[in-house]
């Protein structure tokens, strides 16, 4: 019987359980979605899957099968793909941490078939690292621990594909509503993608071979771009998977490799979030910490968009909101600063600076992006404490004592690529330095003011 496999930000052949399964039951129809709801709210994201659709696309040409891209609400086109190529089951990832899952089965039976929803290729499945006392870890360090104990289930490898006698009619892999939303910044951020399956695991070859024991302390350097993987949009759009990544570590750590450890920790912490979210679905809306919802944050406003469009007048931060806009991503450690300064500083609700990465990342990653901002927030879990408030201006110096990055992303190559990207009612002008809308040591205080009054009052209400 011919079946559908719908590449649900799983844009790969390789260890994707939902199209081994698919495999199995008969010939395959291989289809992506593309939401026009999606590409509104998270337009870099969507702009990552469109450039990620051409490579998937012609490595099922080479296995004798094709992509069948439509365009629409998922639930609808589900069903009109089933009435138009008489498949009678639809094989697919399940959504978290991207999407809900509800409704899809009665779509899918309503077109006359049945879903099957596979668990995507994380390192465990949700739920299996639990504590001794059978709940999920709130703090990562054990949870850490716990996972390294554990066996990673080996990848699947990519099965062999049987097309169909006839295929359904395709939209194109271009993505109308994603160019739209990007403007501007569509074909500057293209310059700064590498998309495809075979690009992901190139990168990851590359990095193993280059990674040393000095990869901790490296990683946290902004202008040295090759310290990190780079992998952090791959494994977003699902072009290579973290138990592959995790597997071809640990042979580079037999080998002798340096780093690995640290670098296994980074993959740890993307589990975690997951792990959390699962827990915690409405964790990218309300405060882990349920205690933390009447913290008196500063709504929208703005002080807010002049973070957003990188005039805050603090150098490292701008550089960040710079970075990410024109290339969709942003450097680890210049995320914590930004975010810390957004939240701290400016006293702003972590959730207007969660919406704005989640627009602008290519590497948006819906439980990874909550948790982050729980953390820097001070309301989520393992959560920063609240008198730790990130000095952007000290953070430069250490960590970007040369002004490399700075002066890259405010005044060289980097500021052109953000003027160009930006929108034209910004009128940015990459020379321009305005003045800081906060002195940082009053912001601080204020911060730390904010958050003992309100600690206070929290014991107190106890």
């Amino acid at each position: 019987m011919t079946v559908i496999c719908w590449f649900r930000r799983v844009l790969r052949l390789d260890d994707h359980p939902a199209l081994v399964a698919a495999a199995q039951d008969g010939p395959v129809i291989p289809l992506v979605i593309l939401d026009g709801a999606e590409a509104r709210n998270h337009p870099a994201s969507a702009q990552r899957q469109a450039m990620a659709l051409p490579a998937l696309e012609a490595a099922l040409q080479a296995r004798g099968s094709r992509l069948v891209v439509r365009r629409g609400d998922p639930a609808t086109v589900l069903a009109q793909v089933i009435r138009d190529s008489g498949a009678l089951a639809v094989h697919a990832s399940e959504g978290m941490p991207f999407a809900r899952d509800q409704g899809l089965h009665d779509a899918v039976a309503a077109g006359g078939a049945r879903l099957h929803l596979h668990p995507l290729a994380d390192l465990v499945p949700r739920g299996r690292v639990l504590t001794k006392g059978g709940t999920p870890f709130k703090v990562f360090t054990p949870f850490w621990r716990a996972l390294r104990r554990t066996d990673i289930a080996e990848p699947l490898p990519a099965p062999r594909l049987r097309a169909p006698d006839t295929w359904p009619g395709s939209d194109g892999p271009d993505w109308p509503e994603a160019r739209a939303a990007m403007n501007r910044g569509w074909p500057v951020v293209a310059r700064h993608v590498q998309a495809g399956e075979a690009a992901a695991h190139a990168r990851l070859d590359a990095f193993l071979k280059r990674v040393t024991a000095g990869y901790a302390e490296a990683r946290d350097r902004p202008a040295k771009g090759d310290a990190t993987s780079g992998l952090s949009d791959a494994l977003a759009v699902g072009e290579i998977s973290a138990r592959r990544v995790w597997h071809r570590a640990l042979r580079a750590q037999d080998q002798g490799r340096g780093g690995i450890e640290d670098f296994l920790r980074e993959l740890a912490w993307r589990e975690f979030a997951r792990e959390l979210f699962h827990a915690a679905p409405d964790m990218d809306r309300t405060c882990w910490r349920p205690e933390w919802n009447d913290f008196p944050w500063q709504g929208d406003g703005p002080d807010a968009e002049a973070w957003r469009q990188g005039r805050t007048g603090v150098a490292m931060v701008d550089a960040g909101m710079r970075e990410m806009f024109a290339t969709g991503r942003m450097h680890n450690r210049v995320r914590m600063i930004a975010a810390s300064f957004l939240v701290k500083h400016l006293m702003i609700d972590w959730r207007v600076g969660l919406d704005w990465f989640a627009r602008c990342l290519t590497d948006w990653d819906a439980a990874s992006n909550a948790m982050n901002w729980q953390w820097v927030a001070g309301c989520g879990p393992d959560a920063s404490p609240f008198f730790r408030v990130f000095n952007p201006d000290g953070q430069a110096g250490k960590f970007d004592a040369r002004r490399l990055y700075r002066d890259h992303w405010l005044q060289g190559d980097g500021a052109r690529d953000f003027a160009r990207a930006a929108p034209r009612s910004w009128g940015s002008d990459p020379g321009r330095r305005p003045a800081p809308l906060v002195d940082l040591d009053q912001g601080r205080r204020r911060a730390l003011a904010a958050y003992r009054g309100f600690a206070r009052k929290d014991a107190a209400a106890l």
